[in-house]
């Protein structure tokens, strides 16, 4: 079982950081590219990290630094255009996991909910509004937007989860790993700066 959960955990590794997958889809998919039946069990998201690193220590060690800093460049951008909601970054670009196939997701902690809609509307950013899953699995408001990432040469898609201020609590508590689950502002810049 140890060897099924690790095979799924390198083909799922190997989709999110080749093709930009998120973690969910990616174990999906790796379940049927492996013919498994659906109620295969699936490696736990701690696993597929795992083997996203060492997919990306083995395929990505020259390239990924420089990615993972780029997207690092523009998520502090984004952060400090939405500083007054709070910003924190999380995902991978926030564990140093992302490539440029990466998203940037950073929460935002607002007063009222359309408030950070109004900002960006205001700022004349084009965005699609939708539903995803938050970090304790609820489904969360964010704002997705297409931004161009200079050091990389392309558009990077940057999500904006918009959260109740009174969520910010939560939000640094330890994850699985004993690690912070995400930064802010004084975070991310310390992230580069001390790189």
């Amino acid at each position: 079982m140890d060897t099924l959960r690790s095979e799924l955990s390198a083909v799922a590794a190997r989709m999110v950081v080749d093709e930009g997958l998120d973690y969910g889809p990616a174990k999906q998919r790796a379940l049927r590219l492996l013919g498994l039946p659906l109620r295969t069990e699936l490696p736990g998201n701690d696993e597929i990290e795992d083997a996203v690193v060492d997919h990306i220590a083995i395929f990505c060690a020259e390239t990924q630094a420089e990615e993972l800093l780029a997207l690092r460049r523009l998520a502090l951008v984004w952060m400090e255009r939405m500083a007054i909601f709070r910003p924190h970054l999380g995902g991978a670009v926030w564990h140093g996991t992302a490539t440029r196939l990466s998203d940037i997701y950073i929460q935002l902690f607002c007063d009222d909910c359309k408030s950070a809609e109004i900002a960006l509307i205001d700022r004349h950013v084009k965005y699609v509004a939708r539903t995803m899953t938050g970090w304790h699995g609820q489904p969360v408001e964010a704002l997705s937007v297409h931004a161009f990432c200079p050091h990389l040469g392309e558009e990077v898609g940057v999500h904006l989860q918009v959260y109740d201020r009174d969520d910010v609590r939560g939000a640094l508590r330890p994850d699985t790993k004993g690690r912070t689950p995400r930064g802010d502002l004084a975070a991310v810049h310390r992230l580069l700066h001390d790189r």
